[in-house]
């Protein structure tokens, strides 16, 4: 896999990671959730799995920065 490659996974895991961090964000704030909202934070959820084992799978597993 290319540097460009790997660049855009780590983008496009960046992004789903900012959009996962707003729902949960929302989640907190809203007493009585629609399931709705689980089911698209669930999504994320294992769209970002996905994106780890594409670049696991690449040799360059993600590392979080404070590791």
């Amino acid at each position: 896999m290319s540097a460009t490659e790997l660049a855009d996974l780590n983008a496009a895991r960046l992004a789903l990671v900012r959009q996962r961090n707003a729902i949960a964000k929302r989640l907190g704030a809203i007493e009585l959730a629609p399931i709705s909202m689980a089911e698209d934070f669930t999504r994320i959820l294992l769209a970002i799995e996905t994106v780890d084992r594409a670049l696991a799978d690449a040799g360059q597993p993600h590392m979080p920065a404070d590791v």
